[in-house]
């Protein structure tokens, strides 16, 4: 949690600043006086469990770091956090596990909030054949495997195009969770090889950023989607992100049914 052992005011600030809001624009959405926020700041009055959680509301923060500043403010955590495996998230799992199989054969993983992959379908073992074995011993990140040397990147044709979508998709979500291992993993990437992307010069491109890669003698080419869950109130779930992969052409298409796994 990137706020542990600091004070409950501090972090408010801080995320108050990150979201770019002055103190009368949060005290009008959160229905608090400026004078009762500035001193909550300020160290000078304690929030209630209720303000808190108010206040993270409007500043969209993750659960995670909402139970944080309520562990700062001398409260419980109102967010729960289950392993997977446990029996509470079986639904959860049940709703993943129908995505990734029925997405077959076209690739789909299932990662966590900092790109770790927490479950695939078969069709994801095209991405990883070539790829060194540090970069697929668990926990696996999958944009670190996307984009190393030693990973998927040799066989990306339009890797520049790729890896600059893939770096503001991260600093985005850095910028947006505050979240200090995001953004060292966004450092960490920048600092691969891949170049400057190109103009674009196809339809498909001007739409979207497409996967094109390379296996064997084929250029298959992909469009991804993302798929979160819509409400969650437990900190694993609302990290879990479904990375689903579809053909953007017939011939990517018709490889992937020849390569499927019977």
């Amino acid at each position: 949690m990137t706020g542990a052992g600091r004070p409950v005011g501090e972090l408010l600030r801080d995320w108050r600043r990150n979201r770019g809001m002055s103190q009368l624009d949060l005290s009008i959405e959160a229905g608090v006086s400026t004078r009762h926020l500035s001193f909550v700041e300020t160290g000078r009055s304690r929030p209630s469990p209720d303000l808190i959680l108010r206040l993270a509301e409007q500043l969209d923060m993750p659960l995670a770091e909402r139970n944080t500043m309520l562990l700062a403010g001398g409260y419980a955590p109102a967010y729960p956090s289950h392993e997977l495996s446990d029996p509470e998230l079986a639904p959860v799992r049940a709703a993943v596990r129908q995505i990734l199989d029925g997405h077959r054969p076209y690739p789909a993983l299932l990662v966590d909030r900092h790109w770790h992959l927490v479950d695939a379908n078969p069709a994801v073992d095209l991405f990883t054949a070539d790829a060194r074995p540090h970069l697929l011993t668990p926990p696996i990140n999958v944009l670190r495997l996307s984009l190393h040397p030693d990973g998927m990147a040799p066989r990306i044709l339009n890797l520049p195009e790729w890896r600059s979508h893939l770096l503001k998709r991260l600093r985005q979500q850095a910028d947006a969770t505050n979240d200090p291992v995001l953004r060292d993993l966004h450092d960490e990437l920048r600092g691969y090889p891949g170049g400057d992307p190109a103009p674009v010069s196809d339809a498909l491109s001007r739409v979207l950023v497409p996967l094109r890669y390379r296996h064997d003698d084929r250029e298959l080419a992909f469009v991804s989607t993302t798929t979160l869950f819509g409400t969650p109130l437990d900190v694993t779930v609302s990290g879990l992100a479904v990375e689903a992969f579809f053909p953007a052409d017939g011939a990517t298409t018709e490889a992937l049914r020849t390569l499927a796994p019977s």
